[in-house]
């Protein structure tokens, strides 16, 4: 049984591997386009990053604002 997982999990890396690798119409592979792409997509992922933290203190102040408006009645 072991013998036959590691097959199986071996034959599913080498297709990986093959499918990421593989030169596509326009003859760029998946890999070509994530070293090229990679830092673009890396800085929006930070600015995306940066307004959901602005969002979330605010959504958190506006809470511990009607928190303690309501704490007092």
């Amino acid at each position: 049984m072991g013998l036959l997982k590691f097959l199986v999990v071996g034959a599913a890396v080498a297709y990986g591997i093959n499918y990421v690798t593989k030169k596509g119409p326009d003859g760029k592979s998946i890999i070509d386009d994530l070293t090229e792409n990679g830092p673009e997509w890396m800085d929006r992922a930070k600015k995306y990053g940066e307004l959901t933290l602005e969002q979330i203190a605010v959504r958190t102040q506006n809470f511990r604002d009607n928190f303690r408006d309501n704490s007092r009645l």
